[in-house]
């Protein structure tokens, strides 16, 4: 995994097109992986990525990774090349949430 240093993400700023057989999935995590990049995958084959940002919002500010147009499935979020986290499963024209583990993994705070 690799990890980057980005900015936070300002209300608004990401914009997600929902519908059909396509989805979205959120991954919640603490501060302390900010900038993590955070692989999910659909089968063993094909992995994506995105990193965990700071995302502010109205009532104060929280830290994700966001996978847009995501075809719908079932996905795996990975720890690293080898060790699955869980699963979560996508549905078209919604939004799926995946919290990152409190204990282990590098624990969200």
């Amino acid at each position: 995994m690799h990890e980057h240093a980005y900015g936070p993400s300002e209300t608004g700023s990401v914009v997600l097109d929902l519908g059909g057989e396509t989805g979205a999935l959120i991954v919640y995590t603490g501060r302390n992986l900010h900038g993590r990049e955070i692989e999910i995958s659909w089968d063993e084959d094909r992995r994506t990525h995105s990193a965990v940002r700071e995302r502010r919002v109205r009532d104060g500010s929280f830290h994700s990774a966001v996978y847009p147009d995501l075809p719908a499935g079932n996905y795996t979020v990975w720890w690293d090349e080898s060790t699955p986290v869980g699963t979560v499963s996508v549905h078209g024209g919604a939004i799926a949430e995946f919290v990152w583990p409190s204990s282990g993994f590098g624990a969200a705070d």
